[in-house]
C-alpha cells in the first residue's frame, strides 16, 4: 500500500541543541496514529515538518499527490483582525464558502442577498455540510461569530482552530494536543468524531483514555530512534515494558562480556596485528552499549510535605459572580486531611476562580475561609509563569532553594534535584529560551513541589506535561501526605489520583460525588436515565393541588413549571429533529421554507439554552425543598 506521508531521514537542531537525526517512518491511509516521547525530544516540531510549517534541517517529507493536510498546532496561529466566522470557515473548498456567505446572509437580513445565496447552496448540495457544520460548531460551543479573534482566549481561540480542521475534513488530519482547553463533554465528543472520522490521523496528545480509545498504532521517539506499536495505548504499555526488558537484558550481557575483554586489553602486547585490531573495535562498541541500560528515567519525587494539623480548611457559605454570571453560590465544605479532591465542569463555569478564593488570591462576595494556621499551599497555576529567558535554568531552580528535603529527611542538591525531573547535567547550563513548552511546563511543576506545601492545588496540571511525567505525577500525588485540589481534564489522569469529584453545575453550584471520574460519570448517567424516566411518569398524571397558608404550596408551584419545562424542552427537541430531517432532504422545500427552516433551527437551539438553565435551576430548588 503507498503511504500517504513518507518521512524520510529527517533532522532538527536549534543552535547547538539536536532534537532528532536521521529518523524516518511512513503513513499509511487510514491510519489512526499517535506520536509518543518525552518533553523536549521534538514531537511539536516533527508535526510541524510534516505539515510544512518547518522545514528539516536535513531529510524530507513527501506526501501522496492530491491529499488535502488539516493541521492543528497547540497555539494557533490565527489572524487576530478576523471575525470568528472568518476563521472558522477559511478554506479554498466551493461547499464551505457557500455555507460561509449564507451564513453571513442568515444574520444580514438582505433577503436578496439570503436567496442568492439559498440558489448558491442548493446548486452545491451544501445542505448537508452546513448541517455537520452546525453540529460542530454546537458541541465545540461557538456562536458569537462577529467576535474578533483578537478578543478570545488561548481556550477559545484552540476551539475555533479545531473548528476550522475539521469542517475542512481533510484526507489527512494532524492534530497538537487537540483535547487541551477542552473540557470533559467536548473531549468525549472528539473522541467519538475521529473514531468514526474516516481522515487518516497523526496526532500528539497527553490524554492516555482519549489516545487509547481513537489510535489504532502508536508510534515511539525513544534516543532518537523510532519503535512502531500496532494497537492502541494499552498494548504500548505492555510492548514497550517488553523492549526495555529486552534492551537491558542485552546491555547485562555485553557488560559480562566487557569484563572479559577489558583483561584481554590490559594484557594485550603493544604490537597490534589486523585480528587485535578489530578486537579493540569490538572492544569500543561493546563499552559504548554496555554504559546504555535503561532505568526507564523514573523521577524519585518523594519529597517531605510541611506537618498537616487538626484544622485544615472549612469553606462557609462562599459565593462569587460577575454582574450577572453568579459562579459560585453558597459553597460549603469542610476539607480533610490526605482528601484528593478532582474538580471538574464547563470552560468559564468557575473552576479556576474556586481555586483563587481558597488561597485567597481573590476575595468571594459573601462566605468566608478559616484556614489552618499549619496549611501552605502549592498553587500551580494553569496560565503558569514567566521565566526569564535570559537566566540558566540551575539558577532559577536555586532562587527557590539551593536544596529539597526528601521524605526521609535527606536532603537533595539542586544539581542532583534536576536530574531527577529528567534536565541531564549538559542541559543545567542552558538558558531557559532554549527549553521547550513542555520542558517549562516540567520545571515549573518543580518550583512548586520543591517548597514542600502540605495543600496542593493544580489547575490544569496536564496539560503540555508528556505521558512519562504524568505518570511519575500521579506516582506522587498517591504518596502525598497531604490535600490535593486538581481541575483536569484528563480523565485517565483523575481516575488514578481522585477519591472526591466536585461538579460545577449550573448558577454556580457545586455537587460532590465519591470516587473517581469514572465513577462520577457512571452515577450521573445513572441520575440522567431516572430523571428521564420521572419526567416521563410524571407528565401522564396530573398533580394535586395543595393549599397552604397564602393558597399555594411552594413544592407544588415549581413542580408545575418543572414538568412545563420538561415539556417544552420534549417538544422543541422533536420540532428541532423535524426541521433537520426537513433540511437534509432540501429538495422537497421551496428557497423561502429553507429561510424559514434554517432560521427557526437557530432560534430553537437559544430557547433550548434558556429552557435547560431553568430546568437545572427547579431542579436545585426541588432538592433543596425535599431536604
Amino acid at each position: 500500500m503507498e503511504p500517504y506521508i513518507q518521512v524520510n531521514n529527517i533532522s532538527k537542531a536549534y543552535g547547538d541543541i539536536f532534537l532528532f537525526e536521521n529518523i524516518s517512518f511512513s503513513i499509511m491511509k487510514n491510519q489512526k496514529l499517535a506520536l509518543v516521547a518525552k518533553n523536549g525530544a521534538g514531537k511539536s516540531t516533527i508535526l510541524k515538518i510534516i505539515a510544512d510549517v518547518e522545514s528539516p534541517d536535513e531529510g524530507n517529507v513527501v506526501i501522496k499527490n492530491g491529499i488535502s493536510v488539516g493541521y492543528l498546532s497547540q497555539e494557533p496561529d490565527l489572524n487576530p483582525e478576523n471575525t470568528v466566522m472568518e476563521a472558522v470557515f477559511y478554506s479554498a473548498g466551493k461547499e464551505i464558502a457557500a455555507i460561509r456567505d449564507y451564513e453571513k446572509a442568515l444574520q444580514s437580513g438582505d433577503q436578496d442577498e439570503l436567496q442568492k445565496q439559498m440558489e448558491r447552496m442548493e446548486r452545491l448540495n451544501a445542505w448537508d455540510y452546513d448541517i455537520r457544520i452546525k453540529q460542530i460548531l454546537t458541541q465545540l460551543r461557538i456562536t458569537e461569530y462577529e467576535r474578533k479573534i483578537k478578543t478570545l482566549s488561548g481556550g477559545e481561540k484552540k476551539r475555533v482552530a479545531l473548528a476550522n480542521v475539521l469542517i475542512n475534513t481533510p484526507d489527512m488530519l494532524i492534530l497538537d494536543e487537540p483535547t487541551n482547553h477542552l473540557d470533559l463533554s467536548m473531549i468525549e465528543w472528539l473522541e467519538d468524531y475521529l473514531q468514526k472520522s474516516k481522515s487518516t490521523l497523526f496526532m500528539v496528545t497527553h490524554d492516555r483514555y482519549f489516545l487509547d480509545r481513537v489510535c489504532n498504532e502508536i508510534i515511539e521517539l525513544d534516543d532518537n530512534t523510532i519503535f512502531n506499536y500496532k494497537g492502541n495505548y494499552s498494548h504500548f504499555l505492555q510492548k514497550r515494558d517488553e523492549r526495555i526488558s529486552t534492551y537491558n537484558a542485552q546491555t547485562d550481557k555485553a557488560r559480562q562480556l566487557l569484563k572479559s575483554e577489558e583483561k584481554w586489553m590490559n594484557r594485550m602486547p603493544k604490537a597490534r596485528g589486523t585480528k587485535a585490531k578489530a578486537r579493540k573495535d569490538n572492544y569500543e562498541k561493546l563499552k559504548e552499549q554496555a554504559a546504555n541500560k535503561k532505568e526507564d528515567e523514573e523521577i524519585d519525587m518523594n519529597f517531605k510535605s510541611r506537618r498537616l494539623g487538626k484544622k485544615i480548611l472549612n469553606a462557609s457559605s462562599i459565593s462569587k459572580g460577575y454582574g450577572d454570571n453568579l459562579l459560585i453560590q453558597n459553597f460549603n465544605y469542610k476539607f480533610q486531611k490526605n482528601e484528593k479532591i478532582g474538580i471538574v465542569g464547563a470552560n468559564g463555569s468557575g473552576k479556576s476562580t474556586l481555586l483563587n478564593i481558597l488561597t485567597g488570591e481573590l476575595q468571594p462576595d459573601n462566605g468566608q475561609l478559616d484556614i489552618g494556621e499549619t496549611i501552605y499551599f502549592g498553587y500551580y497555576k494553569q496560565q503558569g509563569i514567566q521565566f526569564d529567558d535570559n537566566k540558566r535554568l540551575i539558577d532559577a531552580v536555586k532562587e527557590i532553594a539551593e536544596h529539597v528535603t526528601l521524605g526521609d529527611g535527606r536532603q537533595m542538591g539542586v544539581p542532583q534535584f534536576l536530574e531527577h525531573f529528567l534536565f541531564p547535567k549538559k542541559m543545567h547550563y542552558n538558558y531557559l529560551s532554549k527549553l521547550s513548552g513542555g520542558e517549562k511546563r516540567r520545571l515549573y511543576l518543580i518550583t512548586v513541589l520543591m517548597k514542600n506545601p502540605n495543600f496542593l492545588i493544580l489547575d490544569e496540571p496536564t496539560n503540555d506535561l508528556d505521558i512519562l511525567t504524568l505518570n511519575v505525577l500521579e506516582d506522587y500525588l498517591a504518596q502525598f501526605q497531604g490535600c490535593v485540589m486538581i481541575v483536569s481534564h484528563d480523565r485517565y489522569f483523575m481516575d488514578k489520583v481522585v477519591d472526591k469529584i466536585f461538579v460545577f453545575e449550573d448558577r454556580g453550584l457545586i455537587k460532590e460525588y465519591p470516587g473517581n471520574y469514572t465513577d462520577y460519570r457512571n452515577k450521573r448517567q445513572t441520575e440522567e436515565k431516572v430523571q428521564k424516566k420521572e419526567s416521563k411518569s410524571q407528565g401522564k398524571s396530573k398533580p394535586k393541588k395543595s393549599k397552604s397558608s397564602n393558597g399555594e404550596n411552594f413544592k407544588y408551584k415549581h413542580k408545575v413549571e418543572l414538568e412545563k419545562v420538561e415539556k417544552e424542552i420534549e417538544e422543541l427537541e422533536d420540532e428541532k429533529k423535524s426541521l433537520e430531517n426537513a433540511l437534509n432532504n432540501s429538495t422537497d422545500l421551496s428557497n423561502q421554507e429553507l429561510t424559514e427552516n434554517s432560521q427557526r433551527v437557530q432560534e430553537i437551539m437559544n430557547i433550548l439554552d434558556e429552557k435547560e438553565n431553568r430546568w437545572m435551576e427547579l431542579n436545585e430548588l426541588k432538592e433543596m425543598d425535599e431536604k
